[in-house]
C-alpha cells in the first residue's frame, strides 16, 4: 500500500521518529532520552502492520481494566481469550463485561466503517482512557489482539505474576493481510507429536498470524489417523516412526476433531494431508490388496523417497481411496484436502496423470478442494486447487513453467520453496538437527525474497499466499519444533501479512530481536542466530 503523505503528515513523522517511535515507513534516528522505555513503539511489531500513526498518551492496564465486548459469542470468546492470556502476569481480574460504557479494552465488530478491512484485518487505537481493537470478523480481532500482546511488555506472557507496569503507546495501527493463505505444515508421520504438542504449536502460530495449520498425516513411515473402514492404516500403519525406536501413534477421531476446534478457536483452518500415489509405505504394508503384487512390504523406518505407490490399475486403490477421503472430509470443516502427489517417483508419468484424474473428482465429491504439492500441475489440476510450490532456486525452468502455465489456467500457487522456508533445513553446517539437502537456510535468506515475484511467469495475482513446512525426519521434541521454527517461522508469517512496502532485512532484523524476551518468557527454544543483534542474555 503505497502512502501519500502531506508536508504536515511528513512533519509530524519526523518529530515521532525523534520520539524513539518505529514508524513503518519512516527512517530511524537518535531516540530521546526522556521517552518511556517501558513502551513499546507502534510500529515493533512482527508481522509489520500496514500503517501506523503513533501520538498521543499510553493506556496503562491496572486492576480496575475490564475487557468490553459485543454482545456475540465470538468477540466474548476473543475476549475469554485475552483474559486468560493477561490474568497471570498481569494477577489482575480483568472481567470480561459486554457493557459498552466506560475505560478499558474494548472489543468491537462493526460493519460501519470497516469495509477496507476485510475478514482479517483490525483496527488498533490506544490513548489514555482505552484501547479498542475493532474489526470486520472475529478473525481480525483475534489478528488485533496478537499484536496487543506484543505492545505489552514481554513479562506479560508469564504463567505467574509480574510486576509491570503495562503500557500501551499511544496512537491506531490499521492492518490487513498481504496474502488470505498464511500457512505452516507439521510433519506428524515421520515423527508422532501428541494433540498437547500439536495445541502448542498451533498457540505459537497464532501469534504471528498464521491462519492455515497444514498436518502431514500419512507417509512411509506412519498413518497418523484413524480410519474406521480400514482400521490397519492407524493401528498397524501408525505403529512407528523413523529410527524404529519408538511407538508411533496415531490420532482418533476425537482427537482430530478436537485439533480442528482448537486450531479453529485460533482462527487457524486446518489443512489434512494424505500424500499420495507415492509416500504411501505404512498403507501398503497395512493392506496387501493395495499392491500390484498384492503382497505387503513391511513397515518402514528409514528416510528415503520414491519407493513406494499405491497400485493406480486396481479398482480396489479407488476405493480405499474414496473411503479415506469420505472419512476425513467428515471431520474437516476447511476448504482443502491436500492430496501430496510428489516424489512419486515409482509411477509412471502416464498412471500419474490417470491417478489424479481419478483421484481430484473424488474430492470434490465430499466437498472439499484439491490441494497438493506442485508436481500435480504435471497432470490437470481441477477448477480452484492449489499447488503448493516446494522448489529450489535452481530447479529446472521447464519446472518452472510447468507451474506457471497451471497458474495462467486458474490455478492458485502456495509457495513454499525448499531453500528459503523449510523450517527443518540447518541454519549452519553446525546445526545439530535438521537436514541440508535444500542448502542451509539461515534466518536473513528465509526473510529476504518476496512472494510476489519470486516464481517467473507467476503473477502476483497467481499467487495465495506462503507456507512453512516443518519436516521431522530428525525432529521428535516440542524443543526440536521449536528450535527450527524459531527464528525463521515469524519472517515467513511477515512475507504473508505485511505489505511489499514494509520489506526490510535491516528494520525487520531488530524488530525480531524484540522478540526473544517474548519466546523467553513463553519458554520457547530459539536458534540465536549471529545475523540478528539480540538483547543481551
Amino acid at each position: 500500500m503505497r502512502q501519500h503523505r502531506t508536508p504536515r503528515l511528513l512533519g509530524t513523522l519526523l518529530l515521532v521518529a525523534a520520539a524513539g517511535i518505529s514508524v513503518v515507513g519512516a527512517a530511524p534516528s537518535a531516540p530521546d532520552r526522556t521517552v518511556d522505555r517501558t513502551v513499546t513503539p507502534l510500529g515493533r511489531v512482527v508481522p509489520a502492520p500496514a500503517s501506523v500513526d503513533p501520538g498521543g498518551s499510553p493506556y496503562r492496564i491496572t486492576s480496575g481494566t475490564r475487557i468490553r465486548v459485543d454482545r456475540s459469542k465470538e468477540v466474548r470468546d476473543v475476549g475469554s481469550y485475552l483474559a486468560g492470556v493477561l490474568r497471570p502476569s498481569t494477577g489482575y481480574r480483568l472481567p470480561v463485561t459486554d457493557d459498552p460504557g466506560g475505560d478499558g479494552i474494548r472489543l468491537r465488530i462493526s460493519e460501519k466503517g470497516t469495509g477496507s478491512l476485510g475478514a482479517e484485518g483490525y483496527r488498533l487505537t490506544s490513548g489514555k482512557g482505552a484501547v479498542t481493537i475493532t474489526a470486520r470478523k472475529a478473525a481480525g480481532l483475534f489478528h488485533g489482539v496478537q499484536t496487543l500482546r506484543q505492545l505489552l511488555p514481554a513479562g506479560i506472557e508469564k504463567d505467574s505474576a509480574q510486576p509491570g507496569p503495562w503500557a500501551v503507546a499511544g496512537g491506531t495501527i490499521t492492518d490487513t493481510p498481504r496474502y488470505g493463505y498464511r500457512g505452516a505444515m507439521l510433519d506428524v508421520s515421520r515423527h508422532f507429536f501428541t494433540v498437547d504438542q500439536v495445541k502448542r504449536y498451533i498457540d505459537q502460530l497464532a501469534l504471528y498470524k498464521i491462519n492455515t495449520l497444514h498436518l502431514h498425516l500419512s507417509d512411509d513411515q506412519g498413518w497418523r489417523i484413524a480410519i474406521d473402514s480400514w482400521p490397519r492404516l492407524a493401528t498397524y500403519g501408525g505403529s512407528t516412526q523413523v529410527g524404529g525406536g519408538g511407538p508411533g501413534g496415531y490420532y482418533t477421531k476425537a482427537q482430530y476433531k478436537d485439533l480442528v476446534r482448537y486450531a479453529a478457536s485460533r482462527h487457524l483452518e486446518v489443512v489434512p494431508e494424505i500424500d499420495m500415489p507415492g509416500h504411501t509405505n505404512a498403507a501398503l504394508a497395512s493392506y496387501a490388496e493395495l499392491n500390484c503384487d498384492g503382497v505387503a512390504p513391511p513397515l518402514y523406518t528409514g528416510t528415503e523417497v520414491g519407493f513406494s505407490s499405491l497400485c493406480v490399475d486396481k479398482p480396489v486403490t479407488y476405493d480405499f481411496v474414496d473411503d479415506v477421503i469420505r472419512e476425513l472430509a467428515a471431520l474437516t470443516p476447511g476448504r482443502y484436502l491436500h492430496i501430496g502427489g510428489d516424489e512419486a517417483h515409482s509411477t509412471s508419468h502416464e498412471d500419474y496423470v490417470a491417478f489424479m484424474e481419478k483421484v481430484q473428482p473424488i474430492v470434490a465429491k465430499y466437498g472439499k478442494s484439491v490441494m497438493g504439492w506442485h508436481q500435480l500441475t504435471g497432470a490437470s489440476p481441477a477448477k480452484g486447487a492449489l499447488a503448493q510450490y516446494w522448489g529450489l532456486d535452481d530447479t529446472s525452468a521447464a519446472e518452472k513453467e510447468q507451474v506457471a502455465a497451471a497458474a495462467r489456467n486458474g490455478t492458485g500457487i502456495v509457495l513454499s520453496p525448499a531453500d528459503r522456508v523449510y523450517l527443518d533445513m540447518k541454519y549452519t553446517a553446525d546445526t545439530p538437527l535438521g537436514q541440508a539437502w535444500a542448502g542451509l537456510v539461515e534466518v536473513r535468506r528465509s526473510y529476504d525474497w518476496d512472494p510476489g515475484d519470486y516464481l517467473p511467469g507467476v503473477t502476483g495475482s497467481a499467487v495465495r499466499g506462503v507456507e512453512a513446512p516443518l519436516w521431522t525426519e530428525t525432529l521428535s521434541t516440542s524443543k526440536h519444533i521449536e528450535y527450527m521454527a524459531f527464528p525463521r517461522l515469524p519472517g515467513v508469517a511477515e512475507l504473508g501479512w505485511s505489505p511489499a512496502s514494509t520489506h526490510d532485512w535491516d528494520t525487520y532484523k531488530v524488530r525480531l530481536a524484540a522478540q526473544a524476551p517474548r519466546w523467553d518468557a513463553l519458554g520457547i527454544d530459539y536458534y540465536r542466530s549471529p545475523q540478528v543483534p539480540w538483547p543481551a542474555q
